[in-house]
């Protein structure tokens, strides 16, 4: 975990992969990040626990609201990195579906579109047998990224929920990563990046260099 941003009304703080965003049996992100930084923080959005990278803490209720307010009308713009094992149906694309709970705490994309999903991607080859994934979702649904990309046959590596036990239990996390953050709030703009810094395929010569060419994510998707 590491402090990237700090001012009056909110942090950017990076989240490690594995670790719980609210506490269960141990301190959570929430309360460890909270605690780093000596002050009350509240969470306006959230990252499962295997995903690392970029999280939004606002330090009042308020200010808290006010994000909540621009992720509610779609005015965050948040990118995603996610490497898969398995060729994708598409190489890019939309990926648009109601979401319903399934069993054991899993969640499905559905074919009806009464309060869908929204999710845009492009895709890379990397190593063989490897894609790395730029996504950006457009709404911000339990499990959005990780279904959606079950959807187009690539489900995330090491993503023991969502992926084939042999791609998830034989790597050392889960691949997805919150990689970019974009808002303006009080009449200021924001922007924020972190490429993965953890994680054997994150950061082999070639997903790394990938990753340099998608330095300005928003461009990708005009």
């Amino acid at each position: 975990m590491k402090l990237l941003f700090q001012n009056d009304d909110f942090a950017i703080v990076s989240k490690p992969a594995g670790m719980n965003f609210h506490s269960e049996d141990e301190a959570g992100f929430v309360v460890l990040a909270s605690e780093m930084l000596d002050c009350k923080l509240f969470p306006v959005h959230r990252l499962d626990k295997m995903t690392s990278g970029l999280v939004i803490l606002a330090k009042s209720s308020e200010v808290a609201n006010a994000f909540l307010q621009l992720f509610e009308s779609r005015k965050i713009e948040k990118y995603y990195l996610a490497i898969s094992l398995r060729k994708p149906k598409k190489k890019m694309g939309k990926i648009v579906g109601d979401m319903a709970k399934g069993r054991r705490g899993s969640w499905k994309l559905m074919h009806t579109k009464d309060n869908p999903a929204i999710t845009r991607f492009i895709s890379v080859s990397l190593n063989p047998g490897e894609k790395l994934f730029l996504v950006k979702p457009y709404t911000g649904k339990t499990h959005q990224i990780r279904v959606a990309m079950k959807s187009v046959g690539s489900p995330i590596a090491g993503d023991e929920r969502y992926a084939a036990a042999e791609d998830a239990k034989k790597l050392d996390r889960g691949y997805l990563h919150a990689y970019a953050l974009k808002f303006d709030l009080n009449g200021d703009s924001f922007s924020f990046k972190l490429p993965p810094d953890e994680g054997e395929l994150f950061l082999t010569k070639e997903c790394q260099g990938q990753i340099m060419l998608w330095d300005k994510p928003e461009e990708f998707f005009k």
